[in-house]
């Protein structure tokens, strides 16, 4: 059976990793992660950000690169990718601007397919992230459903976030075992049982572990990535409490 790695989306520590990046770093190794999904490029040059990791013992499963500069700097992007030696370029987020109209939609796919074109050559795979803004529905179809179905299945995988998909409305599980195959990340993400729909550390909010495990299985997902937007206490804490549910769940 199909094991699948952990990583930490280093979003989910910010706040430490602004005072300290490399002792964060080996605080998240410590935690029990062996990869991470970068959130933006590290402060440091490139060859020092690649000594770092491999100091350490990290690995990169993915970073995440807005879309504007994706499409200002795609070939930047591609070789910092190649030169850490990771697989996965990220378009995180789509700019307010860019996501008011259905014609919106079908041109940032349309940009999403050539920039994930001009990956897939050079090795490289190029996914999108989705929030729960991609919710609305023109014609009788979510944005999101609209964007993942104008763009080539070999050029934009779908980074499913499974809290964004329980907050806009939809199943994850569902969500993922309609794009099996093209999820190489997963974000997992826990919603609390509260009047905010806050986030919580995996395992301690609603969503069905088990039943999003067994779907990631099947779909033939690489990595999970824990992400936690907002945390109640301690940062590397929460990231603690998901690593240790997580490790149980898939049996690492």
């Amino acid at each position: 059976m199909l094991q699948i790695s952990l990583a930490l989306q280093l979003y989910t520590v910010r706040d430490h990793l602004a005072k300290d990046y490399v002792r964060t770093l080996r605080k998240v190794k410590e935690i029990g992660y062996d990869f991470v999904e970068l959130a933006g490029a590290p402060p440091f040059e490139t060859p020092q950000t690649k000594a770092h990791l491999e100091d350490i013992g990290l690995s990169p499963a993915g970073i995440h690169i807005g879309l504007n500069e994706l499409e200002s700097r795609l070939d930047h992007w591609i070789e910092y990718c190649k030169t850490l030696g990771m697989e996965n370029l990220v378009c995180p987020y789509l700019p307010a601007d860019r996501r008011e109209t259905r014609e919106d939609w079908l041109a940032v796919a349309g940009l999403l397919d050539e920039m994930g074109a001009r990956c897939r050559d050079q090795g490289i795979r190029l996914s999108y992230h989705n929030h729960s803004f991609e919710f609305v529905k023109f014609d009788g179809q979510y944005a999101l459903d609209m964007l993942l179905q104008n763009v080539s299945a070999e050029n934009v995988c779908a980074e499913i976030d499974t809290y964004w998909i329980q907050h806009g409305g939809a199943d994850p599980v569902d969500y993922v075992r309609k794009y099996a195959g093209r999820i190489p990340i997963l974000h997992i993400k826990d919603m609390a049982d509260d009047e905010k729909r806050s986030f919580a550390e995996i395992g301690n909010g609603i969503l069905d572990w088990p039943a999003i495990h067994q779907a990631a299985l099947d779909a033939g997902v690489q990595y999970y990535a824990v992400e936690q937007d907002v945390c109640p206490g301690d940062s590397l804490d929460s990231a603690r409490m998901s690593c240790e549910f997580t490790t149980k769940l898939i049996g690492a």
